[in-house]
């Protein structure tokens, strides 16, 4: 079973696959192979992302009643 890598984890391999394709080091077929890799990664940081905002809910008591609402930020 593969292990499954925290945001942080994925944060890091991504930064380092971007390095990696600044640099200009690696012919046209690594270069692709780092993208896609770097594009996969993107999208698990992305449904992370997504799954931590669905669980970033306020629970609030209204009249007996259990009310659900979305967590927001108050932007200064």
């Amino acid at each position: 079973m593969a292990k499954v890598s925290s945001f942080e984890e994925n944060m890091e391999k991504l930064e380092k696959i971007v390095t990696e394709l600044e640099k200009g080091d690696l012919n046209l077929d690594a270069s692709v192979k780092k993208f896609e890799e770097g594009i996969k990664v993107s999208k698990e940081c992305s449904k992370m992302l997504e799954e931590a905002e669905k669980k970033i809910t306020i629970l609030i008591n209204d009249e007996n009643k259990i009310k659900e609402e979305n967590f927001d930020i108050e932007e200064s």
